[in-house]
């Protein structure tokens, strides 16, 4: 009997714990990760390209955003796009940062 009660606490235990680990995310977190990611691919392919940074916020300032923090944050992942030394292809930046994105958010739930 002491035996079964002990099994059957630590599953209960284990279960909750798997529970919390699952947590979702809203669609508010998924588009924003999708967006940056997308912000990111693109800061890459002008930056491989050879736009100079200065030309890349000039075409961040012409574009019309959606949202009022989208400009600031497109700036701010193009000009971590330049600093970076990275020589990546923008599919392989905009995935990297979808999924540590994703990873993010999870962790701050």
């Amino acid at each position: 009997m002491r035996k079964v009660l002990i099994t059957l606490v630590s599953f209960s235990v284990f279960s909750g714990v798997a529970g919390v680990q699952a947590k979702e995310l809203q669609s508010n977190d998924r588009f924003m990760c999708s967006w940056g990611a997308g912000t990111a691919a693109r800061a890459q392919e002008l930056k491989l390209s050879g736009v100079s940074l200065y030309a890349a916020r000039q075409k961040i300032r012409a574009y019309s955003f959606n949202k009022p923090w989208m400009r600031m944050m497109a700036m701010g992942i193009t000009e971590q796009t330049y600093d970076s030394p990275s020589r990546y292809k923008p599919a392989a930046v905009r995935e990297s940062f979808y999924e540590e994105c994703l990873r993010y958010k999870l962790a701050r739930k």
